[in-house]
């Protein structure tokens, strides 16, 4: 990302600096949470700190209102933080592997997964991919589980004209620094269950019951707890995971601009995969509903002496990429789930895989120069030259 904080965001932050004594949450967070729900199209939203925090106060608040244990499907490309949320919460992660033409789950992978101990289903929409489809939510509606979607690098992506982030019980976003809104670090939760956005108003601060929004149901509290200080009622063991003032003034700036930045990055995608050589990378994403948040690349070969060769071009014309797309590629090879790999066959996970040892993303951003992309592309296709007939793997 370059330049995502435009000189109107940083001087209407300074001017609320020298104007407000109050810069934690309060009115102006009010306000981007409402903001941010009329442009998502849900009832409500629950700013947050980081999209990890998001990540754990949905499955925390899965876990207080549907119970403990059971199994949550997840995808072995994703953020660390889906997984830990999942783990850190009691339930057991079942890896599913993903799909090239959208980076998301399998669909046949997951329904193969589905048992009677399935609670929830947590897809991350990787890269502003769409992973959802008719039969999927069909199938979820079948069997009766919970769908979470992570939408953190997706912020606008839809499917069939309804953004992504409103299909499960509850949504969460990043507002990191290069993701297509930031409010330099924070994130959203989003839903239109009404118990859930008051459990995680309590969760989001401390677990206290005056955070709740609902006065009846403080006043319930407050009767029920009266050895209790009114305002100091702890319901649910919650931590400070609140986000501030100033960030909710850039963000609720930035929203004036979203749409139109998403429509520059989808205009980046598509030229940057006109001029991509399809002998050599692979190209057949689904472009459908997208909001592009970096352009994947993903070599059509398993030989790491051409991969080598790849990156030594990358660095020495100061391309910067992240081998591995999003969250370092699959999951399941990170020492954090060594526990829960043991009796896993890694390999069997093959598009992650090829992911994880050929796979890349470059930067894209609103501002990006379009011969700037063309030059891009020219250098990464010059790797042609190390390839031959016997080196292209079929994808």
């Amino acid at each position: 990302m370059y330049n995502n904080f435009e000189k109107e965001d940083l001087l209407l932050a300074s001017n609320f600096l020298k104007n407000n004594n109050i810069l934690t949450q309060s009115k102006n967070v009010e306000n981007f949470e409402k903001k941010w729900s009329n442009w998502l199209g849900v009832k409500y939203s629950v700013f947050v700190n980081s999209g990890s925090s998001a990540n754990y106060l949905t499955m925390l608040s899965l876990k207080l209102l549907y119970g403990d244990g059971g199994e949550v499907i997840v995808p072995t490309l994703t953020w660390v933080s889906d997984i830990v949320s999942v783990i850190n919460n009691g339930f057991k992660p079942v890896f599913v592997d993903i799909n090239l033409k959208n980076l998301c789950m399998l669909e046949s992978e997951i329904e193969k997964k589905i048992n009677k101990n399935t609670k929830a289903i947590f897809i991350t929409h990787a890269q502003g991919f769409n992973g959802l489809s008719d039969s999927l939510l069909r199938l979820i509606k079948k069997k009766k589980i919970l769908l979470i979607e992570d939408v953190c690098e997706s912020h606008g992506a839809t499917f069939k004209n309804k953004k992504l982030g409103t299909y499960g019980i509850i949504s969460n976003f990043s507002f990191y620094y290069a993701h297509h809104l930031s409010t330099i670090e924070g994130g959203m939760i989003c839903t239109n269950n009404k118990k859930i956005f008051e459990m995680i108003r309590m969760l989001r601060s401390h677990g206290m019951v005056r955070e709740s929004g609902n006065h009846n149901f403080e006043r319930k509290m407050i009767n029920k707890y009266k050895k209790l200080s009114p305002k100091f009622i702890f319901l649910y063991p919650g931590f400070n995971m609140r986000n501030n003032e100033i960030s909710a003034v850039i963000g609720i700036n930035q929203l004036k601009r979203l749409n139109s930045n998403i429509k520059s990055r989808n205009k980046n995608f598509k030229l940057f995969l006109r001029y991509l050589d399809s002998d050599i990378f692979y190209k057949n994403f689904n472009l459908e509903g997208i909001s592009n948040y970096a352009f994947p690349v993903i070599l059509k070969t398993k030989s790491f002496f051409i991969r080598n060769k790849f990156e030594e071009i990358m660095k020495k014309n100061s391309i910067e990429f992240r081998r591995g797309n999003a969250g370092g590629g699959n999951q399941l090879r990170q020492p954090y789930l060594k526990k829960y790999t043991n009796k896993i066959k890694i390999e069997i996970f093959k598009n992650v895989e090829q992911v994880h040892f050929f796979g890349y993303y470059i930067g894209n951003f609103p501002g990006l120069d379009s011969k700037k992309i063309i030059k891009i592309c020219n250098i990464i296709n010059s790797v042609k030259k190390y390839f031959n007939n016997n080196l292209i793997y079929n994808l």
